[in-house]
């Protein structure tokens, strides 16, 4: 007869985060497998495939809670799976991987825009053993962070599928914004103020999940940000910043590229942190201008979030207006205190719309939010600040 457990009792292992791998290369599988096998009892590889049909037949026997899933691939590849994958395991979380090239650029991003959680952008042989060190530790802690996710809410929060064809700024309504649903803050989540002064700068730092939340975001404030110009940090690699510049573009009608060393700040326009360098702002006379430099990761980015902000808090101060959406890890965290204590606001997306609520939970425990919001709230809150309504 089986007792009760006791107060005392050490608690159950929680059980392995079940993997599956989809990849065409026998070598990249193999070694894929061996480093998540190798990682610790926390992770199983239950499968391996070689392409998209042949794991989309075995995915409901199997049941994965993460799929690391090649896009260029023989037979199927993994775009026309991906779909398949999300119907048949409803809640799983899709990591894909891409050659560090355009085409893998441009690929990955569609396939987040389709439901993707991830992206690892797969090392060139020629760039060595550091390369492929890298890409081992990016691929263990996202596959753990996102099992982890799925296992603690079941389901991944879905993006808005499909791109999003920019209309003419002037055509869309900034008036018809509708208020943003009211949240209950919990006793433990300290708000502070908004910042009465008018912003005069936005700023967004995003990671996990953040290509999808950022496409969210510019489609609601496009038309909002005429007067403000607008500088963005993502977790991304040289290349694959560029192909978010484009999307962002699309996504808000508004000129969007990547950040280049002493150029002026616009009204208008959104600068995106080019990979490999970390983007800040700085005082040139009367203009406020970026500055690109290749001084050494933050919290283990390059790119990151935390040097951005505090460029812009001393620069632009009560005038900050800044955001902080999904992603892994605790990169923002530091910066959007600097914000807060120069009187500028930040709002942090919420743990349920998240795909991995790192960042954003980081500044929440930070104390240093004005508000804590769905992403599909986010863009709504920000344009009725900047369009002179009540925060």
């Amino acid at each position: 007869m089986n007792r009760a457990p006791l107060p005392s009792d050490p608690p159950e292992a929680a059980p392995p985060i079940r993997v599956m791998v989809v990849d065409d290369s026998v070598m990249v599988r193999g070694l894929v497998v061996r480093w998540l096998t190798d990682a610790g009892s926390d992770l199983q590889v239950v499968a391996s495939h070689a392409n998209g049909r042949l794991a989309t037949d075995d995915v409901q026997k199997t049941q994965p809670d993460v799929v690391v899933l090649d896009l260029e691939m023989p037979g199927m590849d993994g775009l026309t799976a991906l779909p398949l994958f999300l119907e048949r395991r409803p809640g799983v979380a899709v990591l894909v991987a891409s050659a560090l090239t355009r085409r893998g650029a441009e690929v990955s991003l569609k396939a987040l825009t389709l439901g993707a959680a991830d992206y690892l952008p797969k090392p060139d042989a020629s760039q060595g053993p550091a390369a492929a060190e890298a890409f081992k530790r990016e691929l263990v802690t996202k596959v753990r962070s996102l099992g982890a996710r799925r296992r603690n809410r079941g389901s991944m929060p879905r993006p808005p599928i499909g791109q999003v064809a920019p209309a003419p700024v002037a055509e869309r309504a900034v008036a018809a914004q509708p208020a943003p649903a009211i949240r209950k803050v919990r006793p433990d989540e300290k708000l502070r103020p908004y910042s009465m002064t008018p912003p005069t700068i936005l700023a967004i730092g995003s990671s996990t999940g953040g290509p999808q939340a950022l496409t969210r975001v510019f489609t609601d404030i496009g038309p909002a940000i005429g007067n403000v110009p607008v500088v963005i940090v993502q977790h991304m690699p040289a290349t694959f910043t560029a192909i978010l510049a484009e999307h962002m573009a699309r996504a808000s009608g508004r000129p969007a590229r990547e950040g280049t060393d002493g150029e002026p700040l616009l009204p208008g326009h959104i600068y995106v942190a080019p990979g490999g360098f970390h983007m800040l702002v700085a005082r040139s006379g009367k203009e406020v201008v970026l500055r690109i430099n290749d001084g050494p990761p933050e919290n283990f980015c390059k790119p990151a979030v935390d040097p951005l902000f505090r460029s812009v808090s001393e620069v632009f101060g009560a005038g900050t207006l800044a955001a902080v959406l999904t992603g892994m890890g605790s990169d923002g965290a530091i910066g959007a205190r600097l914000i807060s204590a120069a009187g500028g606001s930040v709002i942090a997306q919420d743990e349920e719309s998240s795909v991995v609520w790192g960042m954003p939970g980081a500044v929440v425990a930070a104390g240093a939010c004005a508000d804590i919001l769905p992403i599909g709230d986010i863009g709504r809150k920000i344009t009725r600040i900047l369009t002179g309504g009540r925060a």
